[in-house]
């Protein structure tokens, strides 16, 4: 009887096919980049950013997304009430990581945010009153998203992207829209 109950046992585990991922679908976003210095001095570098996601949508408040993208920014060597200064805070890279988008289900405009790890391949360079810092090469960051998802299908999105640079004492960030392409 045992024999029987475990080859039954089996048979219906070998039929059963368990999704975990629910849709994939690939993210594009582009907008416009910053660089800001951790310390609170009223310098920005801008310019340009772009990203793709390979979106794994798990529920449909939760997903996975592995990303790789690019900020370029420059300072034009004025702080934010347009006096000169010889302060800046730049930065050219390749991002790269995972994070976690948590959202709101709710039809038309869900809010949501996003956490996660990453590296970032490139130059920083902070300099403020007590910073002075010009680093190149492979450096972590965190990654940090406010938004909202728009549309019927939540197929586009606006949100403010932050990406922590601790060992470079910066923050980039970008103001960025970005849409949805179904892989199903």
């Amino acid at each position: 009887m045992k024999k029987i109950i475990l080859i039954l046992v089996i048979l219906a585990s070998s039929q059963v096919k368990a999704q975990f991922i629910k849709e994939k679908t690939l993210d594009v976003s582009i907008g416009l980049g910053y660089s800001f210095p951790d310390e609170d001095i009223d310098i920005a570098g801008s310019g340009f950013y772009f990203q793709g996601e390979y979106v794994l949508v798990i529920t449909n408040w939760i997903d996975v997304r592995p990303y790789a993208g690019i900020i370029l920014t420059r300072f034009d060597g004025k702080d934010f009430d347009g006096n000169p200064t010889i302060y800046k805070s730049t930065s050219n890279a390749f991002l790269m990581g995972a994070k976690t988008r948590l959202r709101a289900p709710i039809p038309w405009v869900a809010p949501f945010i996003e956490m996660g790890v990453g590296l970032s391949i490139g130059s920083f360079e902070t300099f403020t009153p007590y910073t002075d810092i010009d680093k190149s090469g492979l450096i972590p960051h965190i990654p940090i998203t406010l938004g909202l998802e728009l549309g019927r299908k939540h197929n586009f999105d606006i949100g403010i992207l932050y990406y922590l640079h601790p060992s470079a004492e910066q923050f980039t960030g970008a103001l960025a829209f970005g849409f949805s392409i179904p892989l199903n």
